[in-house]
């Protein structure tokens, strides 16, 4: 369940959302463009692949109904179990705990679906995302370059953390 107040607009993302998602990646900035894409342009038909293949949800700002954010849980082809997360958060939007919250539902979303590792590709000096999966548990990670392959268990400890950090950051 999605605690944190601005996320009661998180809705499973269709290609009709294709004009908010479009309008979410003009806003933003072309380093974060980088960090989740690999690139600074985001095609429709990126947006389709990622609807074909992830369960996806864009969170709305309830304010003015732009997306404020864009998480995607999706199974990787050669390894059964293992969900990789996809997440962007709105420049304006960053460190208020969105991404935490987005990243937690993904997880409980994809261990209810049977998976047991939560998997993340990204930069090693992508602070505020190795921070970010560190709050969802024990995880181990390989470089690949400039890049960590990060995994995160989806057992039963982490569920009981995430709980208990959703708890939390409730009270603040």
């Amino acid at each position: 369940m999605l605690t944190h107040p601005i996320l009661a607009g998180t809705r499973p993302a269709r290609i009709e959302d294709w004009p908010l998602i479009d309008a979410f990646h003009h806003r933003s900035s072309r380093s974060a463009l980088y960090r989740r894409w690999g690139r600074t342009h985001v095609l429709r038909r990126d947006i389709e692949r990622l609807l074909t293949h992830c369960d996806s949800w864009i969170s709305l700002d309830p304010h003015n109904g732009e997306v404020i954010a864009l998480t995607c849980a999706g199974p990787l082809s050669r390894e059964p179990g293992v969900v990789d997360l996809g997440l962007q958060v709105a420049d304006t939007h960053q460190r208020r705990g969105i991404g935490t919250a987005l990243a937690r539902h993904a997880a409980q979303h994809a261990r209810a679906r049977g998976a047991h590792t939560l998997s993340a590709y990204t930069e090693a000096s992508n602070t505020p995302m190795l921070h970010l999966l560190r709050r969802l548990g024990p995880m181990r990670h390989t470089y690949d370059g400039t890049h960590l392959d990060i995994r995160i268990p989806l057992d039963r400890a982490a569920a009981s953390d995430t709980t208990r950090l959703d708890t939390e950051h409730s009270r603040h």
